[in-house]
């Protein structure tokens, strides 16, 4: 599988994004060819640039100045005609539709009504299209980005001068890993930051991968303190055991039954937590308690914190973040004398039939679940001989 990771640790934009794909390896012949079907008259360029010693690839659009604003349909329309991949077309309308979303709540607004301004002007048309379609082009299956550094100060805007990250670009960012630093001004832009999250399967460190190409895509200035690129890696992934960040969400209930908190770890698990337990506890004043903790991963934390305040009488909780090894694993499919069942088999070479498949097998054929548990054991053994 080929993997993708932006380091967005000087901002990310629209032309940084393209800039940094090119330089990994993504045609440009194939990327004008693709933009170009998008009839918006503009042209396209890009150049090799230095910024703080780093050589860079700077993603240009030139264009007659337009003065109308485009709304969402306008763009779908555009986006629908042309000759790009129907992949392609499918995640630049996600992009959009994110746009969108952010603009309408930022300004009391539809989707439909919303005025999408710079975004909305061909530069920017074309650099959301022109990112998902270089993905595409480098066979990218999965994106993962760092902690994004938004920068600092103000920005100008068709709205006046507005604090950084500008309305629509935090609410893009909400519940993801931001930070400032650098120089005093805006870093990330709303068409960047619509494009790492709506592509982005998670933020944090670099997944474990076989480096293939690295590419950097250069922002507009030459900033003296740091290198002004956003860094793209692409390679595929290996068998080498993974790191990555994680939210622990833990409470000290002692007011609820067994039955309440039972239920609340079933919703938990349905809501995407990684791992949920519940520990005894003796509490302050001697009151025997329970501890709830929950594994899960930065963009879950919210709304999984949000169910355990709704489904438990806890009136508090503590989250931290902490580091997560796993170990390579795949499913290997066995047949058995009552079945196929799936086996999880560790990088390590350690596996454990799939209890689920086993106790949908012993309650279909009213075998014994240790039975089945054995027949599981016993097919994938004779498969690896």
């Amino acid at each position: 599988m080929k993997i993708g990771y932006w380091d967005a640790f000087s901002g990310i934009s629209g032309d940084m994004s393209i800039g940094s794909l090119l330089d990994a390896g993504a045609s440009f012949e194939e990327l004008t060819k693709g933009l170009t079907s998008l009839n918006t008259g503009a042209t396209f360029r890009c150049e090799r640039t230095m910024r703080k010693g780093i050589t860079a690839s700077k993603f240009h659009v030139d264009y007659e100045p337009q003065k109308k604003h485009r709304h969402l349909h306008h763009i779908a329309a555009m986006i629908e005609g042309s000759t790009l991949p129907d992949p392609v077309k499918q995640n630049s309308l996600k992009v959009f539709q994110n746009l969108a979303e952010a603009e309408a709540q930022v300004h009391g607004t539809s989707i439909q009504k919303v005025h999408f301004h710079e975004v909305g002007a061909v530069d920017s048309i074309c650099d959301i299209v022109g990112a998902c379609l270089a993905l595409h082009l480098l066979n990218v299956d999965t994106i993962h980005c760092s902690q994004i550094n938004v920068g600092s100060g103000t920005a100008n805007t068709e709205h006046g001068v507005l604090p950084v990250p500008t309305p629509a670009t935090a609410l893009l960012l909400k519940d993801k890993p931001i930070y400032s630093a650098g120089p005093v001004m805006e870093l990330t832009t709303p068409t960047g930051a619509a494009l790492a999250v709506t592509l982005a399967e998670n933020f944090g460190p670099m997944p474990p991968m076989r480096i293939q190409s690295i590419g950097y895509g250069a922002g507009d200035r030459d900033f003296p303190i740091q290198a002004n690129v956003l860094r793209f890696t692409l390679g595929e992934t290996t068998g080498a055991t993974e790191a990555t960040t994680v939210t622990v969400l833990e409470a000290n209930i002692d007011d609820c039954s067994p039955q309440v908190l039972g239920y609340a770890m079933d919703r938990l698990f349905a809501a995407g937590a990684l791992d949920v337990t519940i520990e005894p506890l003796l509490m302050k004043k001697n009151r025997q308690g329970s501890l709830l903790r929950v594994i899960a991963t930065p963009h879950t934390q919210e709304q999984l914190a949000e169910i355990i305040f709704l489904e438990t009488s806890t009136l508090g909780l503590r989250m931290y973040k902490a580091e997560r090894r796993v170990q390579a694993r795949q499913i290997v499919e066995v047949l058995t004398p009552h079945g196929k069942i799936r086996i999880k088999v560790s990088g390590g070479g350690s596996f454990a039939p799939e209890y689920d498949d086993c106790r949908a097998l012993a309650e279909a054929t009213g075998t014994p679940l240790r039975q089945i548990l054995a027949d599981a054991n016993l097919a994938y053994l004779k498969i690896t001989r």
